[in-house]
């Protein structure tokens, strides 16, 4: 089994961008909590407000409630800044719109290290076909930190050109090749994600409702290729 190298660790500002709220919570919310425990500066960027994510509620009552519950959760690992997009949740589209509003998310808070979520067709160990929503983000973000550092593509929009991306850290991968030990942190990403209680008071059953016990799983599975230490795992793709 090919052990997992650990995370770079020379940055200081982290942009941390998902399609929808629970989607950082689910994995990576631990590894921010060790980063902000650390001084580092981490925020988020939500591509939606995750208005169709439960089919009891509709759209226009579930948006501000998810929104709150991801500011909550954010606040549980040390992250106060947390933008949302408002592009419509189920329906994100890969393409231009899309990269601008990244690319002008990535000038704005001038990040050294952008972290998303699988853009990858599946899911790690044969574990279902990716959402839509989640493909056309990952794939946004990592070609939006390029135009975030082109002066001529989006000119004007966001301030500045940001050419100053180190790494793109993407959870949930299955070609994940780093990792980040969260022994220390691992009970405030389970409270992070356990402040989204309508998200996970819907999924009913579904073993993804039990927040302790789904990290600790992934965490546990991950620590086999981290010398037995519970670790959140990442592709890292290395830039500039």
């Amino acid at each position: 089994m090919e052990q997992l190298e650990p995370m770079p660790s020379d940055w200081n500002r982290a942009l941390a961008i998902a399609a929808h709220p629970d989607d950082l919570e689910y994995g990576a919310a631990a590894a921010i909590a060790r980063w902000t425990a650390e001084g580092k500066d981490v925020r988020y960027l939500l591509v939606t407000r995750g208005e169709a994510g439960i089919d009891t509620l509709h759209p226009d009552e579930c948006a501000p409630l998810r929104e709150a519950e991801q500011r909550a959760a954010a606040d549980r690992v040390g992250v106060s800044i947390v933008d949302f997009l408002d592009h419509q949740d189920g329906v994100v589209e890969y393409g231009v719109a899309l990269r601008r509003d990244i690319a002008a998310a990535i000038r704005k808070h001038q990040p050294e290290l952008v972290l998303t979520m699988n853009y990858h067709d599946t899911w790690p160990g044969g574990g279902g076909w990716n959402s839509p929503d989640h493909r056309n983000t990952g794939r946004a973000v990592l070609d939006a930190i390029g135009d975030a550092g082109n002066r001529w593509i989006f000119p004007g929009v966001g301030g500045d050109p940001w050419g100053s991306v180190r790494y793109a850290a993407v959870s949930g991968s299955p070609n994940a090749g780093h990792a980040v030990g969260i022994a220390s942190t691992m009970d405030k990403g389970i409270a992070s994600l356990e402040e989204h209680k309508a998200y996970l008071d819907a999924l009913g059953d579904h073993p993804m409702a039990n927040a302790r016990g789904f990290l600790e799983y992934l965490a546990d599975l991950t620590a086999q290729r981290f010398g037995g230490e519970r670790a959140a795992a990442f592709e890292l793709i290395r830039l500039g």
